[in-house]
């Protein structure tokens, strides 16, 4: 194998969820690019490793200070929806039902992966919510053991600020799923957030 081909496989490998055999086919489809197409390609990721920004309000991915979701006045500024990661966020957006503000915490709380809650942007969210005016918080963190423990320290600290209500999404077994399959903690949670059939 070609020592240049042999570099950008093993460059490519190394992104998440791309193994050897992945990398090889993408190192293949650039090589039949067209040279504008890959120079296009590689300026637009050196432009968004080096300028792209995280927002000041939110902790969201941002060209600029303020993140557009931020900046945007339509939306509702009472409520905010507390994330692990700016994919999160995204996924939240694509659905087009929540208009409220974001909060990205940048991870969860992971003793084992040295994550702390100091680590994480706590202390921005609960600065937003001293300032005023924000009548609910929604926590959408993932339903692991490490999201659990996340979810159970911010609920803690959300709990001297008398008049925020705060909430959780619903959780529970998913479309299709066949119960005999699904884990303890879901059933748990499916359980505590049955509601009744209209």
């Amino acid at each position: 194998m070609s020592k240049l081909l042999q570099d950008t496989v093993g460059e490519l490998s190394k992104l998440p969820g791309i193994g050897r055999r992945t990398a090889l086919r993408l190192a293949m489809h650039i090589l039949k690019m067209e040279q504008q197409s890959v120079l296009d390609m590689t300026s637009s990721i050196e432009r968004f490793r080096t300028q792209i920004r995280h927002c000041s309000q939110c902790n969201n991915l941002s060209d600029e200070e303020i993140c557009p979701i931020c900046a945007d006045a339509t939306r509702d500024r009472s409520t905010i929806c507390v994330v692990e990661q700016v994919a999160d966020l995204m996924s939240i957006e694509n659905t087009h039902q929540y208009r409220g503000l974001y909060h990205v915490l940048g991870g969860v709380i992971s003793p084992m992966q040295g994550i702390a809650p100091s680590d994480l942007k706590i202390d921005l969210l609960t600065e937003k919510i001293e300032r005023g005016g924000i009548r609910e918080v929604i926590l959408a963190i993932s339903t692991s053991v490490e999201g659990e423990t996340t979810l159970f320290y911010i609920m803690n600290r959300l709990r001297g600020f008398t008049d925020l209500k705060v909430t959780t999404i619903a959780r529970g077994i998913g479309f299709g799923d066949e119960l005999e399959y699904v884990d303890e903690l879901t059933i748990t949670h499916a359980l505590m957030n049955r509601r009744e059939i209209e």
